[in-house]
C-alpha cells in the first residue's frame, strides 16, 4: 500500500516520495526489486537535492547497480550529500579516502 501512495506523490514530483520508490525498488520492498528503476526514482530525488538519494546514487555507481560502475561518479554524488551533512556519506568518503 505504502508503494501505490509513494508513486503517486513521486508522479507528482515530490522527492521524497521518489527517493522511498528508489529505496522500495533497491530491496523490493511492496515491488519487484529493480536496480534501473531504483536509479531512475532515486536520481530524480537526487537532482532535486535529497542528501539520502545522492548517496543511494552513489552506493549505485559504486556497486555498478543499474548504472555503470564509475567510482568518479559515486564520488560525486557522495561529496554533494556529504556537503548537506548526510553522515553515511561523510563515512564513505573518509573511509576511501576521497
Amino acid at each position: 500500500e505504502a508503494v501505490r501512495w509513494y508513486r503517486l506523490a513521486a508522479d507528482q514530483g515530490y522527492a521524497g516520495a521518489q527517493s522511498n520508490l528508489g529505496v522500495c525498488y533497491t530491496h523490493g520492498t511492496g515491488v519487484a526489486q529493480d536496480e534501473a528503476e531504483a536509479v531512475r526514482w532515486s536520481r530524480l530525488a537526487a537532482d532535486q537535492g535529497v542528501a539520502g538519494a545522492q548517496y543511494n546514487i552513489g552506493m549505485c555507481y559504486a556497486k555498478g547497480a543499474g548504472v555503470p560502475q564509475d567510482i568518479a561518479e559515486a564520488a560525486r554524488w557522495w561529496h554533494l550529500a556529504a556537503a548537506q551533512g548526510c553522515e553515511p556519506a561523510l563515512g564513505v568518503i573518509t573511509e576511501l579516502g576521497l
